[in-house]
């Protein structure tokens, strides 16, 4: 187990710039997550902790040890990637075990290694398959005991719950998650699936446009967004961030009408309210009390009905009670409190610490 600190570390290809400068500190142990869209840097940032890519300024440290100039395997990292990289001619037993035969251990030291890390991930009952005859779930399982198998100070995940199911993604999760806590290892995961953030991480790194947008554990990004980015990326489904103005505290756009900010007056302003913070409003209650318009669509999702206004050029998306009916093109009303709101400057972006 390591700590890992990027100090001022960034890449750039010519005039492309993958990654911005950025200062990162994981604690030992810490399974920190690199989050955003395709192409936001997060993929770079771990390629240059690995030794695949080479920093074009900073320092990249493991330990107390800069690494910038160590070749991958001199890293003590093991990595994890969305193809799983399996040898197709090898037994699950071979795959896991081949790290350990290219360093040169005895064949005493590498059965038990295996053996245990195996049972880890739950693949005694296929020791002897070859991958073609493994579901990619168990794949990924391979993929992650030959990992654990070398022991190493960090584990860096690309993307690799990416080429499975739905059902799966959710079953492997589980895994990770109880495989973290058993073996403590310092962990960096890539993924643009906020669910897998929210669900596997100590602290999240929402990355876009090639710079960090936000730092945190899953509960601060999600309860105190920075900016409009972090507040419409994360959440499923995602915030509602409507357009509009403040008018002595009373927000107003099309169809919206909500008060409780103070006595603030400010063009240029989009609200944020997430659709579980949204509930129908009490029969009688004046449309100016919160979000009305027409029904656009009406979803069951199990748990939950999940229900489409059209306010103004908005759609205000609600969840509420899983026995709740209404009919499309029919008017609905909506209610919220100001202190379940989020204000953010319309040309910044950036959240306005005066609000709620």
């Amino acid at each position: 187990m390591a700590r890992v600190q990027l100090k001022g570390v960034s890449k750039s290809w010519g005039s492309t710039t993958a990654v911005k400068p950025m200062d990162l500190d994981i604690a030992d142990g810490e399974f920190l997550v690199l989050l955003g869209p395709s192409g936001c840097g997060k993929t770079t940032t771990m390629r240059m902790v690995a030794g695949l890519e080479d920093p074009s300024e900073g320092d990249v440290l493991i330990g107390e040890r800069r690494v910038n100039d160590l070749e991958p395997k001199d890293r003590d990292v093991a990595m994890v990637f969305q193809s799983y990289g399996l040898y197709p001619n090898m037994t699950v037993r071979e795959n896991i075990a081949f790290p350990l035969k290219i360093r040169g251990l005895p064949a005493e030291q590498i059965a038990p290694a295996v053996q245990q890390a195996a049972e880890r991930v739950e693949l005694l009952d296929f020791m002897d398959r070859k991958p073609k005859e493994l579901s990619g779930g168990q794949r990924q399982r391979v993929a992650l005991a030959r990992a654990i198998v070398r022991q190493p100070a960090v584990f860096l995940m690309d993307e690799p719950l990416s080429n499975l199911d739905a059902k799966l993604r959710v079953s492997m999760r589980a895994h990770l998650k109880h495989l973290h806590h058993q073996l403590g290892v310092t962990t960096i995961y890539v993924t643009h699936d906020q669910i897998e953030a929210m669900t596997l991480a100590d602290r999240v790194v929402v990355m876009s446009k090639a710079q960090i947008q936000q730092i945190g554990t899953p509960e601060a990004i999600y309860n105190d967004p920075a900016n409009l980015f972090v507040a419409g990326f994360i959440g499923s489904p995602p915030m509602n961030l409507i357009e509009g103005e403040l008018k002595a505290g009373c927000f107003v756009a099309p169809g919206v009408s909500i008060a409780g900010f103070g006595g603030l007056t400010q063009a240029g302003v989009v609200l944020g309210v997430r659709p579980e913070d949204l509930s129908l409003a009490e029969a009688g209650v004046a449309s100016a009390a919160g979000v009305s318009g027409p029904v656009f669509s009406v979803e069951l999702t199990g748990e939950a009905t999940q229900v489409t206004v059209r306010a103004g050029k908005h759609l205000v998306v609600a969840r509420t009670p899983k026995t709740f009916r209404v009919a499309i093109d029919s008017t609905l009303v909506l209610s919220t409190q100001a202190e379940r709101c989020f204000l953010f400057d319309a040309a910044s972006t950036q959240r306005m610490r005066t609000g709620p």
